[in-house]
């Protein structure tokens, strides 16, 4: 199967698991023809294929309730119930029982693809030692969660100087159209039920944002509450790609909200899941963070191994055995990750120059 292939039979198959937005499909595939790390962000129901065929040790390495789709763009801010800025990784829509490996050997292949296009600087070795240790570290820990609080000293943790917020971020949701029709009632349902009573007035609008999940259904309500504005979003939930990568037909329950129960953080308290809809609030401090917008803002070895940490803290919550995964560690050879690295980097971008040859 080639990615022409795969990447048909999988949106065929997410077709069968929710309604898409075909326009929104369109500018998908227009994205990940212009550029390569968009395409790896875009195409996790591919490395889902390809990383058992491609390097079956890995295949056998402990299983844990992994990310699945991580990558350098992967992580974000949130504020948690005492009203502090936590951080970590804000994106679980494809969250399954995998081998640890993948989730680090997408990490690294992030690193790697880049410094193809100039987004990171670091050399891909000391990247992947940097996340192998601070992997290491927080699983020996029992995981070791990012709280920022305000401090630029609490930032240090991971080598940040400054946080900015998204510019004009309430102008960008306000302007987007009202949505008249087509909204399900449920989403409305799960939208509301999150609100405080005190809501005056709202509109829902219809909100594109990621690349991995651009093309479902994804509405924003955008109020007005004690003189100032409030958001929510509630994006579709649907099940992970590897039961597509997989060949399971048949429904399977997505592992989002487990993923995020079970993680080591201080988590956000109005990420939640409501029937079939993900629901989380928006504002200027919840929001991912792209490596391009930290440009010449960072100390990359510790934010990637502020990333490796975070990693553990997932594996951490979702593993039975921890101990197992670190004993598969200590046996494998030295540079184990940047090998696996630089071999999916390769199959990425072997995909993505066949995938752009076409329109």
């Amino acid at each position: 199967m080639d990615i022409h292939q795969a990447t048909a039979g999988y949106e065929h198959w997410l077709s069968r698991q929710t309604p898409l937005v075909a326009s929104a499909i369109r500018d998908k595939h227009s994205l990940m023809r212009e550029d390569v790390f968009a395409f790896l962000r875009g195409t996790f129901y591919r490395w889902a294929q390809r990383l058992p065929e491609a390097i079956p040790d890995l295949a056998t390495a402990p299983r844990v309730l992994a990310t699945g789709d991580l990558h350098v763009d992967s992580f974000g801010t949130w504020r948690d119930a005492e009203g502090r800025l936590a951080w970590g990784i804000d994106d679980f829509d494809d969250a399954f029982p995998l081998p640890y490996t993948n989730d680090l050997v997408r990490l690294a292949t992030s690193v790697k693809i880049g410094r193809r296009i100039g987004v990171m600087d670091i050399p891909l070795q000391d990247a992947c030692d940097v996340i192998l240790d601070g992997y290491r570290s927080a699983l020996v820990d029992g995981g070791c969660p990012f709280v920022l609080a305000e401090g630029h000293d609490h930032l240090d943790k991971l080598g940040i100087r400054e946080l900015k917020p998204p510019t004009h971020f309430w102008d960008g949701l306000r302007h987007l159209p009202t949505v008249r029709h087509g909204v399900p009632a449920s989403a409305i349902r799960a939208l509301k039920s999150t609100l405080p009573d005190t809501l005056a007035t709202y509109k829902i609008v219809r909100r594109r944002a990621g690349t991995g999940s651009l093309g479902q259904p994804r509405f924003a309500l955008i109020g007005e509450c004690r003189g100032a504005e409030i958001a929510r979003e509630a994006k579709a939930l649907v099940p992970s790609s590897c039961v597509w990568a997989a060949g399971q037909g048949r429904r399977r329950q997505p592992y989002y909200e487990e993923a995020i129960d079970r993680a080591v953080r201080s988590p956000d308290p109005f990420q939640c899941v409501i029937g079939r809809w993900i629901v989380r609030r928006l504002s200027p401090d919840s929001n991912p963070i792209r490596m391009a917008d930290l440009t010449g803002k960072r100390d990359e070895l510790r934010l990637l191994h502020a990333m490796g940490t975070e990693t553990a803290n997932v594996h951490v919550g979702g593993s039975r055995h921890p101990g197992a995964v670190l004993r598969d560690l200590r046996r494998r050879p030295a540079g184990w990750l940047r090998d696996a690295a630089k071999l999916m980097a390769r199959a990425v971008e072997g995909d993505w120059e066949e995938y752009r040859k076409t329109r």
